[in-house]
């Protein structure tokens, strides 16, 4: 599993500010802005997650979100699918209206850059017991 020093080390862009959105979250994650698409249709972000920090479940309406992983190793599920194994070179296309999460593994820090249209949802936490088993 990768470790911080590994993932800092080996990153393009630094592990940004504990993020904003931190109430939509399980453990601690960071965010680093990169310039929007020049139509506006998309947002880009670069999201480090320390081990075991995980988003909720979400659905992007009138959009979608691609995940590019840049490091370390997580996991990504759609809802009534099994969790996928994320590593550094992994990507993830999550349609309109699917709902989803993603996040670090427990013994290791992941990072995505996260193309994003639409409007989030934020649903339910993934909770413990569940992640505990992946």
């Amino acid at each position: 599993m990768a470790k911080y020093s590994e993932l800092k080390d080996g990153s393009i862009f630094k592990a940004g500010i504990p993020n904003p959105y931190s109430q939509y979250f399980i453990g601690k994650t960071y965010l680093s802005t990169l310039p929007d698409s020049p139509d506006g249709q998309f947002g880009v972000g670069v999201v480090t997650f320390e081990p075991g920090a995980r988003n909720n479940w979400h659905i992007h309406h009138d959009g979608y979100q691609m995940l590019l992983v840049t490091g370390g190793e997580g996991w990504y599920q759609e809802e009534g699918k099994p969790a996928q194994s994320l590593k550094k070179g992994d990507t993830i296309v999550t349609k309109d209206g699917i709902k989803h999460w993603h996040g670090a593994k427990k013994g290791s820090w992941f990072e995505h850059i996260a193309l994003t249209a639409g409007t989030p949802e934020w649903l339910e936490p993934v909770d413990d017991e569940y992640y505990d088993k992946l």
